[in-house]
């Protein structure tokens, strides 16, 4: 089994997550299943993996689903939408509000069989090289972000662009990008970002939670096993459980490194700059799921999920961590 990656090879969080994955799944099937894997570049680019899985090449990728969104936008919810589900949230939309399924279907389409294989949680806004005080700044601003997120950007007046991780600090230390997201504290430090941008904002609208995908060749995995098939799907929910938990730890961690190490500024968005995000965010959803019926059958489900999960949401963690934190003592 050829598992190629949209990730760096030894990259701490992403890139480490998909490498546990890989060697998971040939220990659970004891050498059944004879994993070679390949970090991004070392067998195809980054973004060339989807194609590589697809045409049989190779056997599976570990990315982000957004990435493959000029294929079909109905890719870009199994991953992140805008003001959209967070981590909690969209795992229990596919397992239990039909997202697996609604997976199955667009999948079928282009040969591949997804499962969730992790999720790096709520992210940071972004790395900037000058304030973002109001709407108007970010107008001709070139930023790094993908998925319905550089969209949403789009619509602010930015001009977003879609790098690999790898790509990322060279451009953003050339200037030829004036910002960019990555993920959070944990994975931004070992890019090194604090080198190459000033201010670190904060709350990122665009991924509230970005579930990553094994994505494996339709062909190859109907070919398995009923018993391999579910001990692959047992080591994806062992690494969805395992990363989300792993980055949350680590993430507390390095920005405390990033501020007081570092001296990195960490900046909020205005309301005003949100404001204006919520707006272009609804305008690329209605778009999305203009798009076909495909895309709106899975836009709905997920704006289904939104509201029903997100009623126990509002009643649930945040309000009790902000009570938390203004009255515990110690």
């Amino acid at each position: 089994m050829v598992i190629v990656s949209t990730w760096g090879r030894d990259f701490p969080g992403l890139g480490t997550s998909a490498q546990r994955l890989a060697a998971r799944i040939g220990e659970l099937t004891e050498g059944r299943i004879a994993v070679q894997y390949f970090a991004a570049g070392e067998r195809v680019g980054a973004f060339d993996s989807f194609d590589e899985v697809a045409s049989g090449n190779a056997q599976a990728y570990i990315g982000t689903d957004y990435y493959w969104k000029g294929k079909h936008p109905g890719w870009a919810p199994f991953t992140a939408v805008p003001f959209g589900l967070t981590y909690t949230e969209i795992d229990a939309w596919m397992k239990f509000g039909g997202g697996q399924a609604l997976l199955d279907k667009i999948g079928a389409e282009f040969g591949i069989k997804g499962i969730p294989c992790g999720n790096t949680g709520l992210q940071m806004g972004g790395w900037f090289n000058k304030e973002i005080n109001s709407p108007e700044d970010l107008r001709g601003l070139k930023m790094r972000i993908p998925g319905l997120g550089g969209d949403v950007m789009a619509k602010c007046g930015a001009s977003p662009v879609s790098l690999p991780g790898g790509q990322i600090y060279e451009n953003l230390v050339s200037g030829a990008i004036d910002a960019t997201e990555w993920v959070g504290p944990w994975n931004d430090f070992f890019l090194k970002l604090y080198e190459a941008a000033q201010y670190y904002y904060w709350p990122g609208m665009h991924e509230p939670a970005s579930q990553v995908s094994l994505g494996m060749n339709a062909d190859f995995w109907s070919q398995l096993s009923e018993s391999d098939k579910r001990i692959i799907t047992v080591a994806c929910a062992e690494e969805n459980a395992l990363q989300p938990a792993e980055t949350n730890y680590q993430n507390g961690i390095y920005l405390n490194r990033l501020v007081n190490e570092y001296g990195v500024e960490l900046r909020e968005f205005n309301d005003d700059v949100y404001e204006v995000f919520g707006e272009a965010a609804t305008e690329v959803i209605e778009e999305t799921r203009d798009h076909s019926a495909l895309a709106a059958e899975i836009m709905d489900s997920f704006l289904a999920a939104r509201d029903n999960v997100g009623v126990w949401s509002n009643y649930s963690d945040a309000p009790y961590v902000a009570k938390r934190n203004r009255f515990l003592r110690i």
